[in-house]
């Protein structure tokens, strides 16, 4: 990875904020922050919404490479990803193939399952169809979720089977495909990956039935625990586990893995994010400050791996 000194080497930045996605407000507040940081640090940098204006404008405005900020579909999937290198401008982070693998939580699943890495068990919902499937494989309660939506968007905790016609409905108006999976009571980790290392491990402990968009983002009494109080050769495994997923799914240059525990003390991993938060209520943050990161420096390194791709010509 190459290691920047002089701002200038940047050149001119893009911090790729807003979009469309149902995570737009999120964006926003992600960007706002990258974006401060970077012109603190001396770089170059505007803020660009692609919401507002065509991808093209990039070229029009002389820019050198990008920082994305976007969550969720169309700035987290592979698609901008996309756009920017038919473009020819670098960007941070994963590419299109990690990106578009990474925010399908299912085949994800499906993916670190057959590398080893454990997961809960899950049923794909098609329709009303598979719900008796469903009860009866994953028992309840359990959790029905979206399959290609951040920030907890469309999911439901089901305590009994007349509860999931209206689960179902909630997930499936987010996105088409849609699974579920037992509840797990937790505790519930993250794990941060940052230029190929892992960030000290965060507990999560919400007053919320589940960590939902709530807490993460408006709630002030979530807490979160870093040290996550794991024993060291805990924090290790779980580290080991978060690198192995993250690079299995072709996960590139920084994101964040997150974990449930199971009744025996075992991490399952939930899902992979390629673009988290970078809000003040933000993990990636909270992780990279305990392993003696500061803000400006998290986002300065992030923006480093935007040099793994070619500028076009």
């Amino acid at each position: 990875m190459r290691s920047v000194t002089d701002p200038r080497e940047f050149g001119k930045v893009a911090v790729l904020q807003g979009g469309s996605s149902s995570e737009r407000e999120v964006s926003l507040r992600s960007g706002a922050a990258v974006l401060a940081a970077l012109q603190r640090r001396g770089v170059d940098a505007v803020a660009f919404d692609p919401k507002e204006r065509p991808l093209t404008a990039l070229l029009d405005d002389g820019i050198d490479r990008s920082w994305i900020a976007l969550h969720g579909p169309g700035g987290e999937d592979g698609t901008v990803q996309g756009a920017l290198e038919y473009l020819g401008v670098p960007y941070t982070g994963s590419g299109v193939l990690g990106s578009a693998i990474c925010m399908d939580k299912l085949r994800t699943k499906r993916l670190v399952a057959a590398v080893g890495i454990a997961t809960a068990d899950s049923v794909e919902l098609r329709g009303p169809e598979d719900f008796e499937i469903a009860v009866q494989r994953l028992g309840l309660p359990m959790i029905v979720k979206p399959a290609t939506q951040g920030s907890s968007v469309g999911m439901s905790k089901v305590d009994s089977a007349a509860q999931l016609p209206a689960a179902f409905a909630a997930a499936v108006a987010t996105d088409a495909q849609v699974f579920a999976e037992p509840w797990l009571a937790g505790p519930e980790y993250t794990v941060g990956i940052l230029q190929g290392a892992a960030l000290p491990a965060i507990r999560i402990e919400t007053p919320n039935t589940f960590y939902d968009y709530e807490a993460k983002y408006l709630r002030n009494d979530t807490q979160y625990h870093c040290p996550a109080g794991l024993s060291l050769e805990a924090e290790r495994h779980m580290a080991a586990l978060a690198r192995g997923a993250f690079a299995a799914a072709a996960g590139e240059g920084w994101g964040r893995v997150d974990f449930m525990m199971d009744v025996t003390g075992r991490p399952l991993l939930l899902e992979i994010n390629t673009v988290p938060g970078m809000t003040d209520h933000s993990l990636v943050p909270m992780a990279a400050a305990a392993a003696g990161i500061d803000f400006d420096t998290l986002v300065w390194r992030v923006l480093e791996t935007s040099f793994t791709r070619r500028r076009g010509t």
